[in-house]
């Protein structure tokens, strides 16, 4: 009789305790044809992120009581062409990255977020690396969620970086962050503002400060609407880094649409561009469509280039889809950027076609 109560007492606490903890095992398997065509040279590859960013991760949360709660985030970014890891940055300068070796092979590394935090009815306390509040707002109102062909040119490096951050994804995750995040209990108003930090010598060099910035991002989401402006700096010896932006969503049910506004300023270098996209439901399925257009304005060139993409995703169950999207930017101003790894002269145009499956779990 003392062995089965005992035994009971033992369920009883390990079940309390399983009901306020979790973890969950989570990713995404994105692989396309992504054909590129120039007017140098044409390319055929097998690539990775066609619909969404292939990733592996684990998050866990845990209950404090009290309404308050810990939580874990682990996300590691794939290329599923060839099953090496995504590369990272330990200070958000180029001399921190970036960092994809382990044992001289490339392999799994958390870039997309490495996170731990703590969260009450007061909001959220977040640390580690993390999206930066400027860059969410690229991606809410773009239908091709800034990957594959149809990434439209506000969020892609243009023109050879047009922010001016080094590799590793630098201006969309920052390494070294302190974050809140506002509760979800203000009638549809948010906020997100990050610190994040360079973490070199303080010893009066000009680039003591490199790397280190930071960012706000306010909105309104309730029903069909969303709207959202962001900006922030990183600072650098070299001229600071500020990127800026503002976008609105509407879903009509029919269809929704997203406008998306940006401007950013790297020294003495100005970019300036804009969004208009659209998610329309079909069947099992989805059309995607966007314009897009963006430039940069300095005393030497003012390169400008100009996208058109369509798209369409079909749902072959809730975790399985199959893809194509097309997309044809214009290059002006002596700009020469092309689609899906072509090569193309000064102010010619390139064409990209993406074919691919996503899987998610």
């Amino acid at each position: 009789m003392k062995k089965s109560s005992l035994g009971l007492a033992l369920l009883a606490v390990a079940s309390a305790a399983s009901a306020q903890s979790s973890v969950t095992l989570f990713g995404v398997i994105d692989t396309r044809v992504a054909i590129g065509r120039g007017s140098i040279a044409d390319k055929n590859q097998l690539a990775g992120g066609g619909a969404s960013t292939p990733r592996l991760g684990f998050r866990g949360t845990e209950d404090l009581g009290g309404g308050m709660s810990a939580s874990f985030w682990l996300e590691a970014g794939l290329n599923t062409d060839d099953g090496t890891g995504a590369p990272t940055n330990v200070n958000n300068q180029a001399s921190g990255g970036p960092i994809a070796s382990i044992g001289g092979s490339q392999g799994v590394v958390f870039n997309r977020r490495a996170t731990v935090s703590l969260a009450s009815t007061w909001g959220e306390l977040r640390a580690g690396r993390d999206f930066m509040p400027q860059y969410w707002n690229l991606y809410y109102a773009d239908p091709f969620g800034n990957v594959g062909v149809g990434n439209p040119m506000p969020a892609t490096y243009t023109f050879s970086g047009r922010t001016g951050y080094p590799a590793a994804n630098i201006g969309v995750y920052a390494s070294n962050t302190i974050s809140y995040f506002t509760p979800a209990s203000l009638g549809g108003f948010f906020g997100h503002v990050q610190y994040y930090m360079g973490e070199n010598l303080k010893n009066g060099a000009a680039t003591e400060d490199d790397g280190s910035g930071g960012g706000v991002r306010v909105g309104y989401a309730k029903g069909p609407f969303y709207a959202s402006v962001a900006t922030g700096r990183t600072n650098y010896a070299a001229g600071d880094v500020r990127q800026s932006n503002a976008v609105g969503t509407y879903d009509f049910g029919v269809a929704k649409v997203g406008v998306q506004y940006s401007r950013d300023k790297n020294g003495a270098v100005t970019g300036k561009g804009w969004l208009l996209g659209g998610w329309v439901p079909v069947g099992a399925g989805q059309v995607l469509v966007s314009y897009s257009q963006y430039g940069l304005s300095s005393a030497v060139a003012n390169p400008e280039g100009k996208k058109i993409a369509l798209g369409y995703i079909h749902q072959l169950s809730k975790r399985t889809a199959l893809y194509g999207t097309f997309a044809r930017l214009k290059n002006s101003g002596g700009a020469a950027v092309a689609l899906n790894g072509a090569a193309t002269a000064p102010n010619s145009s390139s064409t990209g076609l993406d074919l691919g499956i996503r899987h998610t779990f």
